[in-house]
């Protein structure tokens, strides 16, 4: 979809890849560290810019229906990043509402009815006052955002810890749901933001190296959002065996998984295939699958039914016609 979207606008990136498979083979290679693979996400960031943003969003909402037989999204992004950038830093603050909107508006349609809310993405990079201005926007877009995460370089978040622990604490008093990037790597390895979360981003180093925080996790019903592809194309693991350990640990201390895909369009694996190579592998079974899909709805910061997945909806639907 971004290919051919580079295609159509003639974007100077078409021309260094002219041929679908070379573009692909360059996204979606693994990189050397987080860091690396997050500079992907620029080349993208600063493509969706405002005028393009509905044309991204109706494609993965309709791609999301019919190819992954999602009912429920939540889409993370980061606003400021989708401003024009040659905007002053209040513009670009005042501009992150059109941004916030236009998603919503494109998320609406009634050939593809996926429930669609958004997740604002704190950025290590971005500085504090356009971070606050991001969690304001959050609280006052209820309709349209769920909650907040903590995103970018996780090698940058020790340095600033302060200013994150004030904006979670400042976002769980304007009643937000929270989620963060921690302890994906050694370098986010980080407890003291832990209390302000209702989800782990990750969190796999928990059960493989920090298992002492686990009791801590299982207290707050913690929820770890596991993005299986991510780890072998960030190096921070070398196979999905070691998830074995994380799956097995936060089973002991009963304490649920979701699996997720972090990012689709870098690892070319949707979320029917992470499913299908955790399981291909030995890395869980299928009763270990489907009580992480029922806890991915159970955690679900805006699912309308609350703690009832599709399961159980569409089994009571049908019950009286069985």
């Amino acid at each position: 979809m971004f290919w051919r979207f580079l295609m159509r606008t003639g974007h100077p990136l078409a021309s260094r890849y002219p041929d679908y498979e070379a573009f692909e083979s360059f996204f979606t290679r693994p990189r050397g560290s987080l860091e690396d693979y997050l500079e992907l996400h620029t080349l993208v960031e600063k493509v969706q810019a405002l005028e393009n943003i509905p044309y991204f969003v109706s494609k993965l909402i309709r791609g999301a229906w019919v190819f992954e037989g999602i009912c429920y999204l939540e889409l993370r992004h980061t606003p400021y990043l989708r401003t024009s950038p040659e905007l002053d830093e209040h513009s670009r603050i005042s501009q992150m509402r059109d941004v916030v909107r236009t998603i919503a508006e494109a998320g609406r349609d009634p050939q593809y009815p996926v429930f669609m809310r958004q997740i604002i993405c704190l950025h290590s990079r971005l500085s504090y006052d356009v971070n606050r201005a991001m969690v304001n926007l959050a609280a006052s877009e209820p309709n349209a955002v769920c909650g907040i995460d903590l995103a970018g370089p996780d090698v940058l978040y020790a340095a600033r810890m302060s200013e994150w622990l004030d904006l979670f604490a400042y976002a769980k008093a304007q009643g937000l749901k929270t989620t963060a990037h921690l302890f994906e790597t050694t370098a986010g390895a980080d407890p003291r933001l832990l209390p302000y979360l209702d989800r782990i981003g990750h969190g796999i180093q928990i059960p493989l190296r920090y298992p002492e925080f686990l009791p801590d996790l299982a207290k707050r019903r913690q929820c770890l959002e596991i993005c299986p592809t991510t780890y072998l194309k960030t190096g921070t693991l070398s196979s999905l065996a070691a998830l074995q350990t994380v799956f097995s640990r936060c089973r002991e201390y009963g304490i649920d998984i979701a699996i997720c895909t972090d990012n689709a369009g870098l690892h070319n694996v949707r979320l029917p295939f992470e499913f299908e190579n955790l399981l291909t592998q030995d890395v869980i079974d299928f009763k270990t699958l489907q009580a992480c899909q029922e806890a991915a709805f159970r955690h679900a910061f805006a699912w309308p039914t609350g703690r009832k997945t599709p399961h159980q909806v569409l089994a009571e639907a049908i019950a009286p016609l069985i």
